[in-house]
């Protein structure tokens, strides 16, 4: 019976997914963004459940990607399709594919959010077949990227960051987000995992510094971290590969 455990859960993190996806194809992405934190949140509990109960498996870990695809792939997706067709000011929301979509001078800009899904597709099944990944990832994992992505909104509706609001209404930085979070999923940059195998502090001090951190930052900076944390999750990283490892 335990070895459901971690599988119910996984279908937990697909089932707030799904909820997202309807709430960003409707432009609530604020409570898409909810949902979605939601979803990851289960997504790291089953990884650690199946560890604390002993009972990984093939199942398991297919399960797993599968709920990510929607959760971390095609969710940010539609939620960057949306910020994308709301800095251009041309659309009023009712419907994710407008009536007058084949008419002259419509912008096909905001369809580029769905490169996301696509190297989100990329990634996951590469992370399935790369034996490489087990303690470490290579490539921002799509969770990480779906947290920047679903930060947007949230620092629309609740921040008072001028300049911070000023870059997610213009479309151009919006599409080098996309571009760079795509890359960057499927980039050759060695990233270290929060899985742990043991907890002393002498063989988890980075992991254990960058939660410290990462808990300040939200406190400090509230839904505005969120963006930090993964650059700050990436600079981590470099620095403990090019020095601490050595």
């Amino acid at each position: 019976m335990k070895k459901h455990i971690p599988n119910l859960i996984t279908l937990f993190n697909l089932l707030s997914g799904i909820i997202a996806m309807v709430l960003a194809v409707e432009n609530h992405l604020v409570e898409a963004g909810f949902f979605m934190i939601l979803g990851i949140f289960f997504d790291f509990f089953d990884g650690f459940l199946a560890r604390l109960l002993k009972v990984q498996g093939e199942l398991g870990k297919q399960l797993d990607s599968l709920a990510d695809m929607v959760t971390s792939g095609l969710v940010p997706a539609v939620v960057m399709f949306q910020l994308l067709r709301n800095s251009l000011g041309n659309w009023n929301g009712d419907y994710l594919i407008p009536r007058m979509f084949f008419e002259e001078g419509y912008s096909y800009v905001p369809f580029f959010g769905f490169l996301i899904a696509l190297a989100s597709a990329y990634r996951l099944a590469n992370f399935n077949i790369d034996k490489k990944q087990s303690s470490s990832f290579i490539g921002i994992p799509t969770p990480a990227n779906a947290l920047f992505i679903l930060s947007l909104p949230l620092i629309l509706n609740y921040s008072t960051n001028d300049f911070a609001i000023y870059l997610i209404q213009n479309t151009s930085f919006l599409l080098v987000i996309t571009v760079a979070g795509s890359i960057m999923m499927n980039a050759n940059i060695l990233l270290f995992s929060l899985k742990f195998t043991e907890y002393s502090f002498r063989n988890n001090a980075v992991k254990y510094v960058f939660i410290v951190a990462s808990i300040s930052l939200l406190i400090g900076l509230h839904f505005v971290a969120f963006p930090l944390i993964i650059l700050l999750y990436i600079l981590t990283s470099v620095v403990e590969n090019m020095f601490l490892k050595k």
